[in-house]
Protein backbone atom coordinates (compact mmCIF):
# COMPACT_ATOMS: atom_id res chain seq x y z
CA UNK A 1 0.00 0.00 0.00
CA UNK A 2 1.98 3.14 -1.12
CA UNK A 3 0.32 6.94 -0.09
CA UNK A 4 0.35 9.28 -3.18
CA UNK A 5 1.09 13.41 -1.90
CA UNK A 6 1.74 16.20 -3.87
CA UNK A 7 5.19 17.76 -3.97
CA UNK A 8 4.39 20.83 -1.98
CA UNK A 9 2.77 19.78 1.58
CA UNK A 10 1.49 22.40 4.29
CA UNK A 11 2.60 21.29 7.69
CA UNK A 12 -0.35 19.46 8.16
CA UNK A 13 -0.13 17.02 5.20
CA UNK A 14 3.93 16.73 6.43
CA UNK A 15 2.24 15.23 9.63
CA UNK A 16 -0.08 12.66 7.99
CA UNK A 17 2.64 11.89 5.86
CA UNK A 18 5.21 11.19 9.03
CA UNK A 19 2.27 9.30 10.40
CA UNK A 20 2.07 6.88 7.07
CA UNK A 21 5.98 6.03 7.72
CA UNK A 22 5.54 5.33 11.12
CA UNK A 23 2.30 2.63 9.99
CA UNK A 24 5.21 1.13 7.25
CA UNK A 25 3.10 2.71 4.61
CA UNK A 26 5.35 4.19 1.80
CA UNK A 27 4.38 7.59 0.07
CA UNK A 28 4.97 8.59 -3.37
CA UNK A 29 5.25 13.03 -4.06
CA UNK A 30 4.07 12.99 -7.59
CA UNK A 31 5.42 17.33 -8.58
CA UNK A 32 2.81 17.48 -11.27
CA UNK A 33 -0.69 15.89 -11.54
CA UNK A 34 0.75 13.79 -14.32
CA UNK A 35 0.73 9.77 -13.00
CA UNK A 36 4.07 8.21 -14.09
CA UNK A 37 4.03 5.03 -15.88
CA UNK A 38 3.93 1.81 -13.65
CA UNK A 39 3.35 4.01 -10.59
CA UNK A 40 1.09 1.49 -8.09
CA UNK A 41 -0.67 2.97 -4.99
CA UNK A 42 -3.62 3.04 -3.20
CA UNK A 43 -4.23 5.81 -1.12
CA UNK A 44 -4.12 9.61 -1.58
CA UNK A 45 -4.02 12.91 0.60
CA UNK A 46 -4.30 16.32 -1.63
CA UNK A 47 -6.62 19.19 -2.53
CA UNK A 48 -9.65 18.33 -5.13
CA UNK A 49 -8.18 19.36 -8.15
CA UNK A 50 -5.10 17.16 -7.70
CA UNK A 51 -7.02 14.44 -6.61
CA UNK A 52 -9.76 14.61 -9.74
CA UNK A 53 -6.62 13.95 -11.96
CA UNK A 54 -4.70 11.40 -10.02
CA UNK A 55 -7.08 9.53 -8.40
CA UNK A 56 -9.08 7.38 -11.48
CA UNK A 57 -5.20 6.49 -12.54
CA UNK A 58 -4.95 4.88 -9.62
CA UNK A 59 -7.86 3.31 -8.93
CA UNK A 60 -8.77 4.85 -5.79
CA UNK A 61 -12.14 6.05 -4.69
CA UNK A 62 -12.71 9.51 -3.35
CA UNK A 63 -15.23 9.41 -0.61
CA UNK A 64 -17.22 12.74 -0.07
CA UNK A 65 -20.75 13.91 1.02
CA UNK A 66 -23.67 14.06 -1.10
CA UNK A 67 -23.87 17.98 -2.48
CA UNK A 68 -27.16 18.01 -1.03
CA UNK A 69 -26.07 16.83 2.40
CA UNK A 70 -26.03 19.97 4.50
CA UNK A 71 -29.46 21.69 3.17
CA UNK A 72 -30.84 18.43 3.76
CA UNK A 73 -30.00 18.32 7.77
CA UNK A 74 -32.23 18.64 10.51
CA UNK A 75 -32.71 22.47 11.15
CA UNK A 76 -31.95 21.39 14.56
CA UNK A 77 -28.72 20.19 12.91
CA UNK A 78 -28.30 23.68 11.37
CA UNK A 79 -29.78 26.77 13.06
CA UNK A 80 -29.82 28.38 9.84
CA UNK A 81 -31.92 28.23 6.63
CA UNK A 82 -29.36 26.79 3.57
CA UNK A 83 -30.13 26.10 0.27
CA UNK A 84 -28.28 24.43 -2.65
CA UNK A 85 -28.97 26.73 -5.66
CA UNK A 86 -27.74 27.17 -9.48
CA UNK A 87 -24.83 29.91 -9.38
CA UNK A 88 -27.05 31.83 -11.78
CA UNK A 89 -29.75 32.27 -9.56
CA UNK A 90 -27.47 33.30 -6.58
CA UNK A 91 -26.62 35.99 -8.25
CA UNK A 92 -30.25 37.67 -7.47
CA UNK A 93 -29.57 37.86 -3.81
CA UNK A 94 -29.50 41.09 -2.53
CA UNK A 95 -28.31 40.27 1.31
CA UNK A 96 -25.15 39.06 2.39
CA UNK A 97 -25.27 35.22 2.32
CA UNK A 98 -22.54 32.79 3.24
CA UNK A 99 -21.64 30.36 -0.03
CA UNK A 100 -19.62 28.15 -1.03
CA UNK A 101 -19.28 25.07 -3.62
CA UNK A 102 -20.63 21.78 -1.69
CA UNK A 103 -17.36 19.78 -2.42
CA UNK A 104 -14.72 21.72 -4.17
CA UNK A 105 -13.33 25.44 -3.92
CA UNK A 106 -14.37 27.22 -7.01
CA UNK A 107 -16.57 29.12 -5.43
CA UNK A 108 -14.74 30.29 -2.32
CA UNK A 109 -16.24 29.41 0.80
CA UNK A 110 -17.24 32.99 2.52
CA UNK A 111 -19.72 35.64 3.34
CA UNK A 112 -20.70 37.96 0.17
CA UNK A 113 -22.05 40.96 0.61
CA UNK A 114 -24.64 40.09 -2.27
CA UNK A 115 -25.25 38.44 -5.65
CA UNK A 116 -23.14 40.69 -7.51
CA UNK A 117 -20.06 39.42 -5.56
CA UNK A 118 -19.82 36.00 -6.91
CA UNK A 119 -17.95 34.84 -9.27
CA UNK A 120 -19.31 35.55 -12.61
CA UNK A 121 -19.98 33.78 -15.94
CA UNK A 122 -16.91 34.34 -17.35
CA UNK A 123 -15.51 32.30 -14.58
CA UNK A 124 -18.11 29.70 -13.71
CA UNK A 125 -20.63 28.01 -15.74
CA UNK A 126 -23.99 29.45 -14.12
CA UNK A 127 -25.16 25.98 -13.93
CA UNK A 128 -22.13 25.45 -11.03
CA UNK A 129 -24.34 24.21 -7.78
CA UNK A 130 -23.64 26.42 -4.41
CA UNK A 131 -24.91 26.00 -1.27
CA UNK A 132 -26.46 29.30 0.07
CA UNK A 133 -26.94 30.03 3.63
CA UNK A 134 -27.77 32.60 6.74
CA UNK A 135 -25.25 34.80 8.11
CA UNK A 136 -24.31 33.52 11.69
CA UNK A 137 -21.89 33.83 13.90
CA UNK A 138 -20.08 30.70 15.30
CA UNK A 139 -17.96 30.96 18.73
CA UNK A 140 -16.05 28.30 18.61
CA UNK A 141 -15.41 25.87 15.78
CA UNK A 142 -14.17 22.17 15.88
CA UNK A 143 -13.11 19.74 13.20
CA UNK A 144 -14.27 16.06 13.71
CA UNK A 145 -12.82 12.95 12.08
CA UNK A 146 -15.60 10.47 11.39
CA UNK A 147 -14.75 6.83 11.26
CA UNK A 148 -17.20 4.36 10.92
CA UNK A 149 -20.23 6.14 12.75
CA UNK A 150 -18.35 7.87 15.65
CA UNK A 151 -15.38 10.52 16.14
CA UNK A 152 -11.75 8.87 15.54
CA UNK A 153 -10.30 12.30 16.41
CA UNK A 154 -10.69 15.89 16.59
CA UNK A 155 -9.51 19.41 17.32
CA UNK A 156 -10.90 22.76 18.21
CA UNK A 157 -9.70 25.22 14.90
CA UNK A 158 -11.62 28.68 15.15
CA UNK A 159 -13.27 31.11 18.01
CA UNK A 160 -14.96 33.90 17.37
CA UNK A 161 -13.83 33.50 13.42
CA UNK A 162 -10.03 33.56 14.25
CA UNK A 163 -7.78 30.70 13.72
CA UNK A 164 -7.29 28.95 17.46
CA UNK A 165 -6.60 25.72 17.71
CA UNK A 166 -6.83 23.32 20.16
CA UNK A 167 -8.42 20.51 22.02
CA UNK A 168 -12.17 19.55 21.24
CA UNK A 169 -14.78 20.67 23.36
CA UNK A 170 -16.56 17.75 25.34
CA UNK A 171 -19.58 19.90 23.90
CA UNK A 172 -18.51 19.73 20.48
CA UNK A 173 -17.77 15.91 20.89
CA UNK A 174 -21.43 14.93 22.17
CA UNK A 175 -23.00 17.05 19.56
CA UNK A 176 -20.89 14.99 16.80
CA UNK A 177 -22.30 11.89 18.38
CA UNK A 178 -25.80 13.44 18.41
CA UNK A 179 -25.63 14.04 14.59
CA UNK A 180 -24.03 10.51 14.23
CA UNK A 181 -26.95 9.01 15.78
CA UNK A 182 -29.76 10.61 13.80
CA UNK A 183 -28.34 11.15 10.04
CA UNK A 184 -24.60 9.05 10.33
CA UNK A 185 -26.47 6.53 7.24
CA UNK A 186 -26.37 9.96 5.09
CA UNK A 187 -22.41 10.16 5.65
CA UNK A 188 -19.54 8.30 4.14
CA UNK A 189 -17.99 5.62 6.54
CA UNK A 190 -14.91 8.09 6.51
CA UNK A 191 -15.63 11.79 6.50
CA UNK A 192 -14.93 15.39 8.38
CA UNK A 193 -17.41 17.44 9.68
CA UNK A 194 -17.06 20.68 11.12
CA UNK A 195 -19.06 22.09 14.23
CA UNK A 196 -19.63 24.90 15.94
CA UNK A 197 -21.69 27.00 18.35
CA UNK A 198 -23.89 29.46 17.84
CA UNK A 199 -25.78 31.59 19.99
CA UNK A 200 -28.83 29.50 19.47
CA UNK A 201 -26.82 26.06 20.05
CA UNK A 202 -24.69 23.97 18.61
CA UNK A 203 -24.77 23.41 14.48
CA UNK A 204 -22.85 21.73 11.50
CA UNK A 205 -21.08 24.36 9.36
CA UNK A 206 -20.25 22.05 6.69
CA UNK A 207 -18.85 18.25 5.71
CA UNK A 208 -15.72 17.99 4.07
CA UNK A 209 -13.82 15.17 2.26
CA UNK A 210 -11.14 13.80 4.93
CA UNK A 211 -8.23 13.09 1.98
CA UNK A 212 -8.45 16.87 1.32
CA UNK A 213 -8.61 18.17 4.94
CA UNK A 214 -6.08 19.61 7.04
CA UNK A 215 -5.65 17.85 10.42
CA UNK A 216 -5.15 21.22 12.77
CA UNK A 217 -4.22 19.55 16.05
CA UNK A 218 -6.08 16.41 15.83
CA UNK A 219 -4.16 12.72 16.46
CA UNK A 220 -2.36 12.74 13.25
CA UNK A 221 -2.18 9.08 13.12
CA UNK A 222 -6.38 8.88 13.58
CA UNK A 223 -6.61 11.30 11.74
CA UNK A 224 -4.38 9.17 8.91
CA UNK A 225 -7.02 6.12 9.70
CA UNK A 226 -9.97 8.50 8.52
CA UNK A 227 -7.78 9.39 5.22
CA UNK A 228 -6.94 6.06 4.09
CA UNK A 229 -10.02 4.63 4.21
CA UNK A 230 -11.78 7.77 3.07
CA UNK A 231 -9.56 7.50 -0.49
CA UNK A 232 -8.88 3.85 -0.77
CA UNK A 233 -8.40 1.29 -3.37
CA UNK A 234 -12.15 1.23 -5.89
CA UNK A 235 -11.18 -2.39 -5.41
CA UNK A 236 -11.74 -2.95 -1.83
CA UNK A 237 -15.13 -0.34 -1.69
CA UNK A 238 -17.87 -1.50 0.49
CA UNK A 239 -21.34 -1.61 -0.88
CA UNK A 240 -21.99 0.81 2.33
CA UNK A 241 -19.48 3.74 0.60
CA UNK A 242 -20.49 2.80 -3.26
CA UNK A 243 -22.71 6.09 -3.37
CA UNK A 244 -20.73 8.43 -2.34
CA UNK A 245 -17.55 8.09 -4.36
CA UNK A 246 -16.49 11.17 -5.65
CA UNK A 247 -17.11 10.79 -9.33
CA UNK A 248 -15.09 12.97 -12.21
CA UNK A 249 -15.32 13.60 -15.64
CA UNK A 250 -13.64 11.18 -17.68
CA UNK A 251 -13.56 14.15 -20.58
CA UNK A 252 -13.31 16.97 -18.23
CA UNK A 253 -11.73 16.27 -15.79
CA UNK A 254 -14.26 18.25 -13.58
CA UNK A 255 -16.48 16.62 -11.05
CA UNK A 256 -20.33 15.38 -11.54
CA UNK A 257 -23.35 15.75 -9.64
CA UNK A 258 -23.04 13.15 -7.55
CA UNK A 259 -25.88 11.23 -5.51
CA UNK A 260 -28.36 13.01 -3.46
CA UNK A 261 -28.31 12.70 0.35
CA UNK A 262 -30.96 9.82 1.77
Amino acid sequence: MTLVLPSRLTASARSIRDAAHRRGLPTVSLPSAAVPQGLSAHHLHAGPTFADAVAPALGIALLQAPEDWLPGLPPAFTRREIRMLPLGEAYTLRRPAFVKSPNDKSVPARVYADGSRLPGPDALDPATTVLVGDVVRFTEEHRLFLLDGAVHTAARYAEDGRLRTGPPSPAALAFGARLLAAVGHTLPSAVVVDVGRTAGGWAVVEANAAWACGRYTADADRALEVILRAAGPLSALTGRDRPFVRRVSPVAGTTVPGPRAG
